[in-house]
């Protein structure tokens, strides 16, 4: 299993998470901390600020309504992936909502009609339907196309959106076969275009990506509204080079007076949540000491499983690090549920509290209900309000799914 690719917490933003009063919150339980999102949120409004880009919430990677009031002052709207999503945006954030989908159905295309500010299409199919459906009036909301440039920068192709064969975006080869099937004022129809390369990533990508995508579809773009560069941006990690995105954004509006967005999902929440949870148990195998927790990779943290990646845990180290080593595993019956290995000073004892790190974004998104394992408590904390528990799970929410 791979290292976790997450950069160092800065001293700031660890004192941020050691003020949080682990012993007090239920178990397990995800907590959001505030002051260290509204950190996030306020240096993408300085991003926003310095370079004239729109900058919007990837609720796919972060949609904790509970703490929207924190975000939504500082950005300017959402960007969701299907009419649910869009749903929660509107009734929680109050901004903009901007849509995209690989696919949308003539049932919930209508219904986003009513209020989506834009709505991005997929491939020249989509788009020519969704031109006659929606029957675009001024008031109506903006039409994007999604297109793929062909360059690739992520590592893992399960979240690389280029590569090959990839259902997401329209080649430029696929849209000119498709232009005699559109309709023949569909460029003049369109508002924008959208990408999406990066993932966790800094602006050196982002830039590279560019002058693919221009390269590929420049000369569509005079007469066009907005541009949206997707998400995978991590503006909000220590070191990146946020001037290089200013510059980036500035001359793309610049050259073709564009309006210009981004979408961030896990830079919004960056370094601000933890997964807090308890030891049940310590086992010993094949020399191999295990420490079961009641908080699981493969329910609660998929993301370790599906990148793989082997995530932070506050006071431990990698295996071999400090004095005692412990595999970290969950309380479901899938053999691979397992966090990772690590090392502590001391020994790990049932009852003890373990605290992984950086577990706001990707998980309470996509955790789920396997086994009847419980789902986490969801709890916000601040300096100036203390720790407060949001929601909390149960049977009910379990048996609710399956009938």
């Amino acid at each position: 299993m791979a290292q976790d690719p997450t950069p160092p917490f800065t001293p700031e933003r660890l004192a941020r998470l050691e003020s949080i009063p682990f012993d007090e919150a239920p178990s397990p339980a995800y907590v959001v901390q505030l002051d260290q999102l509204e950190a996030n949120c306020r240096l993408l409004a300085g991003v926003a600020e310095a370079s004239g880009a729109r900058i919007l919430l990837a609720l796919k990677g972060f949609a904790c309504h509970a703490a929207f009031p924190v975000v939504a002052k500082y950005l300017d709207g959402v960007t969701t992936s299907g009419l649910h999503e869009a749903l929660l945006g509107r009734e929680h954030f109050g901004k903009q909502v901007h849509v995209y989908s690989p696919a949308f159905t003539a049932e919930d295309l209508a219904e986003l009609a009513g209020f989506a500010h834009t709505i991005v299409f997929n491939s020249p199919g989509q788009l020519a339907r969704g031109l006659h459906a929606l029957a675009l009036a001024d008031s109506g909301p903006q039409t994007g196309l999604r297109v793929n440039p062909e360059h690739s920068e992520g590592a893992t192709e399960l979240y690389d959106p280029c590569a090959p064969g990839s259902r997401l975006g329209t080649t430029r080869a696929a849209l000119d076969a498709a232009r005699d099937s559109l309709p023949a004022d569909w460029l003049q129809r369109l508002d924008g275009l959208h990408f999406h390369t990066l993932c966790e990533q800094d602006a050196d990508a982002l830039e590279r990506t560019a002058a693919a995508f221009e390269e590929k579809f420049g000369d569509l773009l005079p007469g066009l509204r907005w541009i949206n560069f997707g998400g995978g941006h991590h503006i909000t990690r220590p070191g990146y080079d946020v001037e290089r995105l200013c510059r980036i954004v500035r001359r793309f509006r610049e050259r073709y007076g564009l309006e210009v967005y981004l979408e961030p999902g896990e830079a919004v929440a960056l370094h601000s949540g933890v997964l807090v949870a308890t030891v049940l148990d310590v086992l010993e195998s094949g020399g191999l000491r295990t420490a079961i927790l009641d908080a699981s990779a493969t329910c609660h943290m998929p993301d370790v499983l599906e990148m793989p990646y082997r995530p932070n845990i506050l006071g431990a180290g990698a295996a071999g690090e400090r004095a005692h080593d412990y595999r970290i595993g969950g309380p479901s019956c899938l053999a691979g549920d397992v966090t990772g290995d690590y090392s502590f000073d001391q020994p790990l004892e049932p009852g003890q509290r373990i605290v992984l790190l950086d577990m706001a974004h990707y998980t309470m998104v996509k955790n789920t209900t396997f086994n009847g394992v419980p789902l986490p408590s969801i709890c916000l904390h601040s300096a100036d309000t203390g720790l407060r528990t949001v929601r909390s799970f149960g049977y009910a929410d379990y048996a609710g799914r399956l009938s």
